[in-house]
């Protein structure tokens, strides 16, 4: 099975356990590869075909600390010919103007770049006002709000990986 490259930022963890729970559900380590933004250089984008970028959206909209320090460094990635999948969190009914903001933001910037997104999510279940992270009324990732709907992550996160092992071809 190909390697899938797991780059996450989080700042209180939440972030980082649902990549470790994304990583297990794929079959663990062996398929993916997590690796901490603030501790990536540009040339680890390169080993991967597939790639899952994940990020929580922070105060109004904004990427999270270590995403926002490493955004410039994302003009020096060529994502040409690789599939991007995307994962973030949010608080739907606190930030329901901007909620998944940076999940939006990170996937029309890789999408600049070269990047093919696959991963897409329905809306359905989610109540919010305005996202950057919607296109053709989809989001263009899976979309987790520990705040308001932990209960529904494992369910979520299983059903996404379903899809993304079809459309990374594994």
């Amino acid at each position: 099975m190909a390697k899938i490259g797991l780059f996450f930022g989080s700042t209180t963890g939440n972030t980082q356990d649902i990549a470790e729970r994304i990583q297990k559900e794929f079959g663990g380590e062996n398929v993916v590869t997590l690796h901490e933004i603030s501790e990536v250089e540009d040339d680890e984008f390169d080993d991967y075909e597939n790639i899952i970028i994940a990020c929580p959206t922070w105060d109004i909209g904004q990427l999270q600390s270590d995403w926002e320090g490493y955004y410039p460094e994302l003009d020096e990635v060529d994502f040409s010919g690789k599939k991007v999948a995307y994962f973030g969190s949010g608080d739907q009914e606190g930030y329901a103007d901007n909620f998944q903001d940076a999940m939006g933001i990170l996937e029309s910037k890789v999408s600049e770049l070269g990047g093919k997104t696959v991963g897409h999510w329905s809306t359905d279940g989610y109540d919010f006002n305005e996202s950057q992270a919607l296109k053709n009324g989809k989001f263009v990732g899976l979309a987790l709000d520990e705040d308001n709907q932990a209960d529904l992550t494992d369910e979520r996160i299983s059903a996404w990986v379903k899809q993304l092992k079809g459309e990374f071809d594994l």
